[in-house]
């Protein structure tokens, strides 16, 4: 479809499909036009809409652009056996919009390409779009255009996001140092647990409130990127470094001490591990300090911070969408390790998809 995310809506005898239709009983324009549907009108800055060979905006006055995109496919980011279509269409837009959040970027506009095998249902098609534009109006976004193919082969949802941020106010993974301290929004391992349970069927023991699986479910399915605390720690400038937590806390260390040139020390006893998830890995056999850590999808935010910038960053919790807990340390030389019990161990990696 190209930028095409206009032209036809669908008339009555389209819309009286029975719900066992797939997306190949309709054509493009038609699938096109039931995305279009969705969307609010055009923002004043958008010059050239949907419907066009490409959208054509105004830039944002005195702001950058923040760029980033990502794919989510299926049987590897997200299993339809348990994935409801809400939760491909919520996941497939907040993963992306986490990387702004950790730019300290405020989002602005997406683009959405789609390959869907023929045999896709009808019926989880406009879920997963009445999900993801649902989203993106809560976020003030702007769905500006995209594409649409068919393919034999898995679901893949690709999402290319735009947001913006004032020159000064960018975050990054290179600016840590030695002695700065790390902090965590929110807390960790919910997720990793939550993938567990539905794996396992949602089965838990006479030890896991059914509360916990849907807390930890939730959490999978519809993780909440922190924009406002993302945004608050750029303006304020109280962060050194920033990434997301989108393949575990783990690699996140990983990487951000790697672009910084430093070391890092986590305090096991320090982390906000979710207390419905330690009980589940708790109860599974699981270290619940290294599933945590290791386990990804939480989309929380790691973030490095100058001692003597505290008060900043206190102001931005304050004000922010998330609680903020000390794990840790930045390090001379280039050792990751935790620190549990008065000993030292290698800290875990998070999930790669490359070996």
């Amino acid at each position: 479809m190209r930028n095409e995310v206009g032209g036809q809506r669908l008339g009555a005898g389209a819309s009286s499909l029975e719900p066992a239709a797939s997306v190949s009983d309709l054509s493009e324009r038609e699938l096109i036009g039931r995305i279009h549907a969705r969307l609010p009108p055009a923002p004043d800055w958008m010059v050239v809409g949907v419907g066009d060979d490409a959208a054509v905006v105004e830039a944002a006055r005195n702001r950058l652009e923040v760029l980033s995109v990502d794919a989510l496919v299926e049987g590897v980011h997200f299993d339809r056996a348990f994935t409801p279509p809400a939760a491909i269409g919520h996941r497939a837009l907040a993963v992306n919009v986490s990387d702004l959040a950790a730019m300290g970027a405020s989002p602005r506009l997406a683009l959405l390409s789609l390959a869907m095998p023929g045999t896709f249902p009808l019926q989880d098609f406009d879920q997963m779009i009445e999900s993801l534009t649902s989203l993106a109006a809560r976020w003030r976004m702007t769905i500006a255009g995209g594409n649409l193919t068919r393919i034999d082969g898995p679901l893949v949802l690709d999402v290319t996001v735009v947001g913006t941020v004032k020159r000064r106010q960018v975050l990054t993974r290179s600016g840590a140092r030695p002695g700065d301290d790390l902090y965590v929004t929110g807390s960790i391992g919910a997720a990793a647990a939550g993938l567990q349970m539905l794996r396992a069927g949602n089965l838990f023991t006479a030890e896991d409130a059914p509360s916990a699986v849907e807390t930890c479910i939730g959490r999978y399915l519809f993780p909440e990127p922190r924009i406002r605390i993302g945004t608050l720690l750029g303006r304020n400038r109280a962060a050194t470094a920033c990434m997301d937590l989108s393949d575990g806390l783990g690699d996140a260390v990983h990487q951000l001490a790697e672009a910084s040139g430093i070391g890092a020390a986590i305090d096991a006893d320090a982390l906000p591990i979710d207390p419905d998830a330690r009980r589940w890995f708790d109860a599974h056999g699981q270290d619940a300090t290294d599933a945590s850590i290791a386990g990804g999808d939480d989309y929380e935010l790691l973030i490095a911070v100058r001692p003597r910038l505290r008060r900043r960053l206190a102001a931005a919790e304050r004000h922010g969408d998330a609680p903020l807990t000390r794990i840790g340390s930045c390090t001379t030389g280039r050792a990751l390790v935790v620190r549990q019990g008065g000993l030292e161990r290698p800290l875990p990696r998070g999930f790669t998809h490359f070996r």
